[in-house]
């Protein structure tokens, strides 16, 4: 192992060397210049296993600086010599899975499986990236005046920051990473709290793949420090481009900040994604893919199932059969292969759980299975929770639970499902299971959502435009062209051509 850490470690890699706890800064490890630390905890157990530097404002100066000295000579790179880079970036992380999905599941708290769906997803993302390098081109056009020719060329944007959620380290960094790798920038990243060696193994194997040392730094920090170490990495001046995911109270502050400067930024903030079930729906397929959906990872997923819409005909079964598929989950921790989920990543989303479920109740739900925290191993566990008899006016029904918790509203018309569907100030993901193809045309046009999927519950994908609309956010990550140019300014020259005397 390259770097120290003061606890015993609970599981051993086949390549130690993979395992750092240091912030990563100009193809260097280094501590914070307060030289303090912070721990980061097992979810699975709640014991810390690893400690990581709490970088703050002070650290900022350094990593950008190196980001930019890196890009000054990386935005001149050939586009293939990127993508050359980002294949070996793709093929080291695939090398290394087995080692990375160990450091996610004790990070994260997701089984096992989980965290090798993940990488196969992530990796999606510089597999898609490296294509994409080679296919940034301008244009060149004939003009309404005479004697004129427009063309245009794309360029780099420069040294970009990426903050970072703890839900799916991997995935996020490689989806913000690959794309501003693939167009020429260079980035500083914050990772969470909770996950920020899996974000320090990438950014191992990125140097290892090539990558000059800046064009991809690390800096770690703990909840107190956030705050002021983002907002300074979003202010410096020698950075161009914010990407963020996170929440929407969050994301507001990070548009303010960066608006100050006008400095270009891309939101994914939070969902309360709807799911609209028709009598005419194949009940297994939506079982299936709703199912997989909402319980992935402890239901802690900005495009989870929400809040879940069954049309009335259905809705006894459906609930019924939901109820049946509950009852086979395995809670437990993530390294053991019987688990089928594990516990939430932090205590904060145990609170709130808890808290969602009393107002329910106090507004006349009904728990049909669940609801409480599992006291198992020190862990951060809960049950995986069915409410019936839902209503508008409940907090678990505006708000984004971010938990193991199955919501069900029954409706009876179309018209009724998307105006409930719709009735909320979020619009990052829906989805619907019907087999009339009229009105699934009709929902794709009608339900307020930056992606709609159309009898599926898995419509991300690195080849797919990710991003939603209205409180979800701005801008889209992953997608053909579109998630590179969130990394590219667009430079247009007009010429006059001199006529021949």
């Amino acid at each position: 192992m390259a770097t120290e850490t003061k606890h015993q470690l609970p599981f051993k890699l086949n390549n130690p060397d993979l395992l750092h706890s240091l912030s990563f800064v100009n193809g260097k490890w280094t501590k914070a210049k307060s030289g303090k630390t912070f721990d980061v905890v097992d979810p699975g157990t709640g014991k810390p296993w690893i400690a990581c530097p709490t970088n703050d404002a002070s650290d900022v100066d350094e990593a950008v600086n190196s980001s930019h000295a890196c890009f000054e000579s990386y935005k001149k790179i050939s586009p293939r010599k990127r993508a050359q880079m980002l294949y070996k970036w793709d093929a080291l992380i695939k090398e290394n899975k087995e080692d990375i999905a160990t450091i996610l599941v004790y990070e994260t708290g997701k089984p096992r499986s989980e965290a090798y769906g993940e990488i196969d997803y992530s990796t999606g993302f510089t597999w898609w990236f490296a294509g994409e390098a080679e296919r940034i081109q301008g244009s060149v056009f004939t003009p309404a005046l005479p004697n004129r020719r427009v063309f245009t060329i794309k360029q780099p944007l420069g040294v970009a920051v990426a903050l970072v959620p703890w839900n799916f380290p991997i995935a996020m960094i490689l989806r913000k990473a690959g794309a501003a790798l693939a167009a020429g920038c260079t980035m500083v990243i914050k990772p969470s709290p909770e996950t920020p060696i899996t974000v320090l193994t990438l950014a191992y194997l990125a140097q290892k793949a090539g990558f000059s040392d800046g064009a991809l730094n690390v800096l770690t920090t703990d909840l107190e420090k956030t705050p002021e170490l983002s907002e300074a990495l979003c202010r410096h001046p020698l950075v161009n481009k914010v990407t963020f995911t996170g929440s929407t109270r969050i994301g507001k502050l990070v548009a303010k900040i960066c608006a100050d400067n006008l400095k270009k930024v891309t939101l994914e903030l939070g969902g309360n994604c709807p799911v609209l079930i028709f009598d005419d729906a194949n009940l297994e397929q939506a079982l299936g893919q709703i199912f997989a959906l909402k319980y992935r990872h402890a239901g802690q997923a900005c495009i989870t199932a929400n809040r879940i819409y069954v049309q009335s005909g259905i809705f006894d079964k459906f609930v019924e059969r939901w109820h049946a598929e509950t009852q086979k989950i395995v809670v437990g921790h993530g390294s053991d292969e019987k688990t089928t989920m594990g516990p939430v990543t932090t205590p904060r989303g145990i609170e709130k759980a808890l808290a969602l479920i009393e107002d329910a109740k106090k507004k006349g739900a009904k728990i049909l299975t669940g609801g409480k925290k599992m006291e198992k191993d020190g862990g951060y566990f809960f049950e995986p929770t069915i409410i019936t008899g839902v209503t508008p006016d409940m907090d678990v029904c505006c708000e984004e639970a971010f938990a193991p918790i199955s919501t069900f509203i029954m409706f009876e018309t179309e018209d009724e499902a998307i105006k409930a569907a719709n009735d909320t100030s979020m619009g990052l993901a829906s989805y619907c299971f019907t087999k009339n193809v009229d009105r699934t045309w009709r929902l794709f046009e009608k339900l307020e959502a930056g992606m709609i999927g159309l009898n599926t519950g898995n419509a991300s994908a690195a080849e797919s435009p990710f991003g939603g609309i209205k409180q979800s956010g701005y801008g889209k990550e992953s997608g053909k062209d579109v998630a590179v140019d969130e990394y590219l300014i667009t430079k247009t020259g007009t010429f006059t051509l001199e006529e021949q005397s």
